[in-house]
């Protein structure tokens, strides 16, 4: 018995001990808790060593006892898989679309959807304005309508540019999953970044913006560590263009909460 508790024991040191250098390299928690799960796995497999040796069984005995067995094991294993973080193909799909439709934009065949949706938006202003000249007897002054010209989309009617900028970036924070790393609005973070839910006091959109660009250009007060590192990838001046990064620094430049302490920025030359 004595026996028995010192392997558990052990298997107990060796789990703290993965659960310990998994930690401080910021392994996500379900690996560390699979880790320290199958250490003791094998402590209990080591212990089983000093078990006493069963009665033997008649045949019939031996191969339900074995059936039983593996469908307990099995159960356990299917049962505690359940509780790890689950991967949904649709919701990366979705996400990998969204990044793809940037470049097909950019493709040859982007580029001719967008002429032609240009051509029919000229096109609609064209008679409209052939409309308004009938209406006033054709040679009359006519008030000036605007089209955009030939390398111009045309303005969206009404004042939802600001709108359309923040439901960007919102979206941007998704698809980049800055969530990962960052907690805003009580949601999201594994402590590799820090709360944002103030950063519009602390940075300006513009710094928010070169932060994004240059992770080494601000340090959060506190995160020396994780800076010196560079945990944030310098990726996201490649996968957004100016646009999108301007959208999501100024989505991000609206959080202005100062009950959340935010880590102060630190400038870095």
């Amino acid at each position: 018995m004595w026996n028995l508790f010192k392997k558990l024991a052990v298997g107990l040191v060796v789990g703290g001990g993965l659960v310990a250098i998994a930690n401080s390299q910021e392994v996500p928690v379900s690996f560390q808790v699979l880790f320290f799960v199958i250490s003791v796995i094998g402590a209990g497999i080591f212990a089983l060593l000093d078990a006493k040796t069963m009665n033997v069984m008649s045949g019939g005995m031996s191969f339900l006892t074995v059936t039983v067995f593996w469908v307990f094991l099995i159960s356990v294993c299917v049962a505690g898989a359940s509780f790890l973080p689950q991967f949904d193909p649709e919701d990366e799909k979705a996400k990998i679309g969204k990044l793809l439709d940037k470049e097909r934009k950019q493709s040859a065949q982007g580029k001719t959807e967008e002429l032609i949706a240009r051509a029919k938006a000229l096109d609609a202003q064209v008679k409209a304005l052939e409309d308004r000249l009938k209406g006033i007897g054709g040679g009359q002054a006519v008030a000036a309508v605007q089209v955009a010209p030939a390398g111009e989309k045309p303005a969206p009617a009404g004042g939802g540019a600001s709108g359309d900028i923040m439901k960007i970036g919102e979206e941007q924070w998704q698809l980049q999953e800055c969530y990962n790393c960052h907690k805003l609005r009580g949601e999201g973070g594994k402590k590799r970044g820090p709360e944002l839910d103030n950063i519009g006091t602390l940075l300006t959109v513009e710094e928010i913006q070169q932060k994004i660009a240059d992770p080494k250009s601000f340090m959060a007060e506190g995160y020396d560590k994780e800076w010196q590192k560079g945990i944030m990838p310098d990726k996201f001046k490649d996968l957004m263009d100016p646009k999108e990064m301007l959208a999501l620094a100024t989505w991000l430049g609206s959080f202005k909460n100062t009950a959340i302490n935010t880590p102060k920025p630190i400038k870095k030359k």
